[in-house]
């Protein structure tokens, strides 16, 4: 009989009835603490396990479905209790720890992103951005430093990925219920939910606040679908990247204009923003306009203290990655708003250009955080360069070298990527810290002491496990789209097993192994050293290209050659990345480089024991050392794709004929693949003590967040004299910035030097109507050539040394030359003030 839906006349929310033993389980499933502490997971995970695997790991919506008279058996369980009353325990510890008082008191970071990955029951990440912001929130309860997370909440999150019986990607969605999910509707002191309202032309959206917590770390999500908006609205936060860019723009108004309400609301007071990309960068525009309305600062005021407390992460490496959106658009959409804070047309789009000037360019996000922020990084050492080169334009006046953006190297969550069977030999050999933060290298040389045998038999296992849900899922998936699978199911549990699954975007060349189909054909069905493949990943709905490439994967695995030896799995999350970064042998990245911002899915594979064979890109540029994983080429760059394409093909083919599959099967009497098992432990020992979250959530807590909670500090003292005194500064070095002339240049020992010795130079400098101590004099160095261009690779402020006549100043000062050959110099003067950043006012002279 066919159940005939009906229409609710009210709904109402029916929590589980578990007994009093079972009761800490509640708590422990509406914090995400569980999604990495393994016995906390396990402990869900045997209440019911078939219902585990159908709830997609969310113990909530378990608690919710499961058996009633289930709950009281276990409850009856002494075993069982007693593992949740350790879990509870270890959880009750973890909270209690106080948090680090590095940013002052009561100081905070609060983090902005379009999208974070936690677990796969919440589908609200795309790829690596995502992951990344998952991670940070993690290791930032980890480390116990003061954070908060901003995002949306999505209704139907991010897309389900199919593959017809073409390959071609289709999309699906289903609707996330908050009921099942742990959250908690923020409320006011009266108990009155929490709400902010975001001005949109002729009305104001509403957005409700969600809390979900991640340890130690609230996240604050803001949710559109409310009954007080219109249709229209309420479907602003249905989709993670949905629609077109008009709702782009609706969604990052209400992720940094609500965002920042938010936080206001909930009573808590940000020392430091943290923009993860730029789609949260309105948050500046309303931080300004919040200080203009209560400090009664100018727009030029208010940015200085608004600037000096925000930080811009860049993960992109390519300008067309960027959300640029039309002047008129935005005009439409922001105008009323960002006209009553006193920017008429022309400034607002000037926020958002390299060129304010110039009409023809579109309004970047990720100019608009790079304005409005005083600390500025790429995701990586090479990526910093690339940013750099990339964003050049937003200084005129300064080199390259010198655009002020810097680097800090991402970092992936161990104990949220590790797998259990591997956790409880780092526990043993390593000791339990290695789970919350950095470690220095040599604790982890103490997985010397874990025999080959043993750390070999317990990645067999991860790859038996990996190959058995592989075989699984692609039965599975060939039989919804239609497909017949004829034979035995491809994949052998003993072959050398590549990973390679990531966002299929161009630059990322899913098939350049694909280059020579006959020479990869023979390495794959070699009868003796066998090698298979496995693939996984989504193409964004509007990325045609990346598209294409899937359906060349999966045209490729059907190919008689390749089929029990290569396959491609549907619906890539973080529960199935989980399994290929723990179970593969080795992990697969072919980026056109240097377009790969970080790549972290390396990092979680060599964790884990897995071998790195990549492109010297991303992470990988500084990360390679011999013998630890492979470089595919040299790390040079063509100026023809099509020939880099052709050069990094053979590079990898040779690398896995001569090197990679040679070392796996080579065996002692008693099959051991001791040299393989040596790479394994090296490369675990070198990367995993850097390569991680902790470690990099405390480089931006040392080189970015303190730096910017103090410079915030500092500027609103004494109710934000200190900022009105640096504005009227800057607006007086404007003013006379043109009378400022380099008027001589002075050198000992003249044009020959030696190795190490100083070169001493002195400055004659004309500063007008300004004083001495309003200008930095640098000297700056580097390699020249015979065109006398020269890098600039070495800073050296000169010294104020007194005036020669009226408003002509000297300084002195010198340099060292660290090796021979030709060294130019040129000479620098910037404004100077102890309060701003020198580089943020746009004004430079140079010799």
């Amino acid at each position: 009989m066919r159940l005939m839906p009906i229409r609710a006349f009210r709904t109402i929310t029916v929590e589980p009835n578990l007994p009093e033993t079972l009761q800490p389980l509640i708590t422990l499933s509406r914090n995400l603490w569980w999604t990495w502490n393994k016995d906390a997971a396990i402990a869900f995970r045997d209440i019911d396990p078939a219902l585990w695997e159908r709830c997609t790991h969310n113990p909530v919506r378990m608690l919710q479905m499961a058996d009633t008279d289930r709950f009281e058996r276990l409850g009856r369980d002494e075993e069982f209790v007693a593992r949740v009353r350790s879990v509870w325990e270890s959880f009750h510890h973890y909270m209690g720890r106080p948090p680090r008082s590095i940013l002052g008191a009561g100081g905070v970071v609060a983090y902005f992103s379009m999208e974070f990955a936690l677990t796969e029951s919440l589908p609200s990440y795309s790829g690596g951005l995502g992951v990344l912001a998952g991670d940070h929130l993690k290791s930032a309860s980890d480390v116990r430093l003061p954070l908060v997370g901003v995002g949306l909440f999505y209704q139907e999150g991010y897309f389900h990925q199919q593959l017809d019986e073409s390959g071609w990607q289709r999309e699906s969605y289903s609707t996330i219920d908050p009921v099942g999910q742990p959250f908690a509707q923020v409320e006011d002191a009266s108990g009155h939910p929490i709400s902010v309202r975001v001005p949109f032309p002729g009305r104001e959206v509403i957005a409700a606040v969600l809390r979900l917590d991640v340890g130690q770390v609230p996240l604050y999500l803001l949710d559109t679908n409310v009954d007080e908006n219109s249709p229209e609205d309420r479907e602003i936060t249905c989709r993670l990247y949905g629609g077109d860019d008009e709702m782009r723009v609706k969604q990052e108004m209400v992720l940094g204009i609500g965002g920042a309400r938010a936080l206001e609301a909930v009573g808590i007071q940000p020392s430091v923003y943290h923009m993860n990309e730029g789609h949260s960068a309105f948050l500046g525009l309303e931080r300004i306009r919040r200080l203009m309305e209560e400090q009664g600062l100018s727009f030029d005021e208010a940015r200085i203290p608004v600037s000096a407390s925000t930080v811009f992460t860049t993960h992109t490496a390519v300008a067309a990655g960027i959300d640029k959106f039309s002047p008129d658009l935005l005009s439409a959409q922001l105008g009323p708003y960002y006209r009553a804070i006193g920017l008429d047309d022309h400034a607002f789009r000037g926020l958002g250009r390299t060129n304010p000037d110039n009409e023809l360019e579109p309004f970047s996000m990720a100019v608009l955080g790079l304005h409005l922020s005083g600390k500025r990084n790429g995701v990586s050492q090479l990526h910093g360069d690339v940013s750099r080169r990339l964003w050049s334009n937003a200084w005129a006046g300064e080199p390259e070298e010198l655009t002020p953006i810097g680097a800090v190297t991402n970092g992936v969550h161990l104990p949220t990527w590790v797998a259990n069977e591997l956790s409880h030999l780092y526990d043993r050999a390593v000791g339990a810290d290695w789970r919350d933060a950095p470690q220095d290298a040599s604790p982890w040389q103490n997985l010397c002491d874990i025999p080959n045998a043993e750390l070999w038999e317990t990645h067999v296992m991860l790859r038996e496990r990996l190959v058995a849900r592989a075989q699984v899922r692609f039965i599975t998936d060939a039989a919804r789209a239609g497909r017949i699978v004829n034979g035995p199911r491809p994949l052998r549990p003993d072959a050398l097993t590549i990973g390679f699954a990531r966002r299929f975007a161009a630059y990322k060349r899913a098939t350049l192994l694909f280059h020579d189909p006959e020479r990869l054909a023979r390495i794959l069905n070699n009868p003796d050293r066998p090698v298979q493949i496995i693939f996984a990943g989504k193409s964004h709905p509007r990325d045609e290209g990346g598209k294409q490439l899937i359906r060349e994967v999966s045209e490729f695995s059907r190919r008689p050659e390749f089929r029990d030896h290569l396959v491609i799995l549907e619906d890539y999350d973080v529960d199935l990345a989980r399994t290929l970064v723990q179970g593969c042998d080795v992990w697969l990245n072919t980026p056109l480089r240097p377009m790969e911002a970080s790549g972290t899915s390396g990092m979680k594979a060599v964790a884990n024991g897995c071998l790195h064979l990549s492109v010297r890109d991303g992470w990988w540029a500084e990360a390679y050392r011999e013998p630890f994983g492979w470089a595919i080429g040299n790390g040079s760059v063509g100026s023809d794709p099509a020939s880099q394409d052709e050069l990094d093909a053979h590079a990898l083919y040779d690398l896995l004929e001569q090197e990679v599959v040679p070392l796996f099967y080579s065996r002692d009497a008693s099959g051991m693949p001791d040299a393989w098992v040596d790479r394994m432990r090296g490369s675990i020992c070198e990367y995993a003590p850097r390569f991680n979250s902790g470690r990099m959530v405390n480089d931006y807590a040392d080189g970015s967040y303190v730096p910017a909670a103090e410079a915030g500090r500092r500027l609103s003292q004494d109710e934000f004299r200190v900022t009105r005194n640096a504005a009227a500064w800057l607006a007086r070095i404007r003013s006379a910035w043109s009378g400022v002339k380099i008027l001589s240049i002075e050198d000992e020992p003249g044009r020959q030097a030696q190795t190490g010795k100083p070169v001493k130079v002195s400055v004659q400098v004309h500063t007008g109507q300004l004083a001495p101590t309003d200008v930095r004099v640098d000297l700056v160095f580097g390699e020249a050539n015979l065109a006398q261009q020269s890098a600039a690779t070495g800073i050296s402020s000169l010294m104020f040394s007194g005036a020669t006549s009226e408003g002509v100043h000297q300084f002195v000062g010198d340099f060292r030359p660290a090796h021979g050959g030709r060294i130019g110099y040129a000479i620098r003067v910037l404004p100077f003030h102890a309060d701003l950043d020198t580089l943020d006012t746009g004004l430079v002279l140079w010799s």
